[in-house]
């Protein structure tokens, strides 16, 4: 649903957002020059997607990244919840890495974005990308183990989506023998992310293990092609799979939503065949534009709960 405009002024909106009255500003600030994207569009589509998207961000923390001037200005990572947070937004705190391992006392207050309003305010402060962990809270707000494993396939120059599309058909095939189903997701960026629900959730040490030897075992079988290697100099022509976001700290971009690049990107979710055509043609598959993603929605659903 979109939000329902009430009063107008050239800085302000007031909108109702199912029961939450909301001050939207600078509707006509355009956040994409590239394409000329407005805030007011960047909302729109958020509210459009908002069925597909909240079920994915559901009882996980968001971190976000801002780009209070457009993407062609300095952007910054928010994990706490920023002063003047609604009381009716839910927030999640949870010891940071170090106070986890002893080494210190700190905690972040995370937001859960759970409904269109809380989606709505913080896209409103310029949050275009939303990036979750592989685990969620419960209603207690503890953080729970892991219940999803994640690989992102970041393809090293000259190596491209055409590419990462050729490994995610091996990774599925690892995956599968371990009992996974892979579902993939362009990443909005340059490379792919593949997810597979755990049959049981695991400590994040334990699911990062899991991803480390997938990505190893294929970097044994096809080292021209895969690397399972952090070193940037080391990824030239091959396609990097990050196994390490599977991390308790680490976050990854979430399925729908809108990436700072020049153009508004999407992570969009796709079907196999999608990725097979891509791995045969590296014209059939590319990125998608936040219009193309709500036309796909409308006509296919959502490809990542299929």
């Amino acid at each position: 649903m979109s939000p329902k405009k009430e009063t107008y002024d050239k800085q302000q909106v007031l909108v109702d957002v199912e029961g939450r009255t909301l001050k939207i500003s600078s509707l006509d600030k355009v956040l994409y020059p590239r394409t000329g994207t407005t805030k007011g569009e960047v909302l729109n589509y958020y509210a459009q997607v908002a069925p597909v998207l909240l079920p994915h961000l559901a009882d996980r923390a968001v971190t976000r990244i801002r780009w209070p001037h457009g993407v062609e200005d300095m952007s910054f990572f928010e994990k706490n919840t920023p002063p003047g947070t609604p009381s009716w937004v839910r927030t999640v705190t949870v010891p940071t890495t170090g106070s986890r391992s002893g080494k210190g006392d700190g905690v972040i207050t995370f937001p859960i974005v759970e409904d269109l309003a809380t989606l709505t305010w913080l896209v409103n402060l310029a949050a275009l990308e939303l990036h979750v962990h592989q685990w969620t809270v419960g209603r207690n707000g503890r953080p729970r183990n892991a219940d999803r494993l994640v690989i992102d396939l970041d393809p090293g120059e000259p190596a491209g989506l055409h590419e990462c599309c050729q490994v995610a058909l091996m990774v599925r095939e690892i995956l599968a023998e371990r009992g996974l189903h892979g579902r993939p997701v362009t990443s909005g960026s340059k490379g792919l992310h593949l997810y597979a629900d755990l049959p049981k959730r695991l400590p994040s040490d334990d699911s990062t293990a899991l991803a480390k030897e997938v990505a190893e075992e294929l970097q044994r079988e096809h080292p021209q092609l895969v690397t399972a290697t952090m070193t940037k100099s080391k990824r030239s022509g091959k396609v990097f799979l990050d196994w390490s976001q599977n991390a308790g700290s680490k976050t990854t971009i979430s399925p729908y939503s809108l990436r700072g690049k020049e153009r508004p990107y999407v992570a969009t979710p796709v079907s196999w065949d999608e990725v097979e055509a891509g791995a045969e043609d590296p014209e059939s598959l590319g990125q998608f534009r936040f219009d193309e993603v709500l036309a796909r929605v409308a006509e296919r659903g959502d490809l990542f709960s299929s």
